[in-house]
């Protein structure tokens, strides 16, 4: 008796758990995915979805245009190089760094209230007396960098050949104006440039890395960004006598 009891039982258990799964289901956490659940990666570590909801918030306008580089065509490299802050400089004054052989140091008027002082290694390649009063190209948004105790904010651009063994300043046109910012293109494209990055934007989307490789003065010694000229309004950009030469 108390057998068949007991089978009695352990049926109606059986039966009501399951014609009635969802009393049993209640008492655990759900683990069901989702789309959502992927959108966002934890705090410290790198999403791998592709798909974004609709509330994600939208990517910046440096952001967005970096990203466009993945195609690597040339109007995309013009569009993250436009993200430099390129500038006609005139060197003020220049003299050799106290603390480091190879650097000069030089005041640049980029159009701002005080000059700039920038840190050039060029005492190997350029006498002295040629950078005092020189027009330059100057790009004004990167980081300031700290050389033997002088702090560096900016960079002359110039082209060199492939061994180093010689570098050439860039220079604009004599009647470009100090400050006027340059851009990369046809002489009615100044106007169509976008906001420059700031430092940080800079760096951490490593824009200048994606754009150097691709400038190089052509067979005139003119400074290009692939098939597009690196322009002022007095002119196109160039370099003394160095062509096909990598630009940096």
């Amino acid at each position: 008796m108390a057998n068949a009891m007991k089978a009695m039982l352990l049926s109606l258990s059986s039966s009501s758990l399951v014609s009635n799964p969802t009393r049993f289901l209640s008492k655990f956490p759900s683990f069901s995915i989702s789309q959502s659940s992927f959108t966002k990666a934890p705090p410290g570590f790198p999403s791998f979805c592709t798909s974004i909801s609709t509330d994600q918030a939208a990517p910046s306008s440096t952001t967005a245009v970096v990203a466009e580089t993945d195609n690597n065509s040339s109007s995309s490299i013009k569009d993250v190089a436009g993200l430099l802050d390129l500038r006609v400089g005139l060197i003020l004054k220049a003299w050799k760094h106290d603390e480091a052989d190879s650097l000069y140091v030089e005041e640049v008027d980029i159009g701002e209230p005080q000059p700039r002082i920038i840190c050039s290694g060029l005492v190997n390649y350029i006498p002295l007396q040629l950078l005092q009063g020189k027009k330059v190209i100057v790009i004004a948004n990167l980081k300031p960098r700290n050389m033997r105790g002088v702090k560096s904010s900016g960079m002359l651009m110039a082209a060199s050949d492939a061994k180093r063994e010689n570098i050439e300043l860039l220079f604009p046109p004599e009647e470009a104006i100090p400050g006027e910012r340059i851009w990369f293109g046809l002489e009615d494209e100044k106007d169509d440039q976008p906001d420059a990055a700031t430092p940080n934007q800079l760096q951490k989307k490593k824009v200048w890395e994606l754009v150097q490789p691709h400038l190089k003065t052509d067979s005139s010694c003119v400074a290009m960004l692939g098939e597009h000229v690196m322009r002022t309004s007095a002119g196109s950009v160039a370099c003394q006598s160095l062509q096909n030469a990598n630009i940096s």
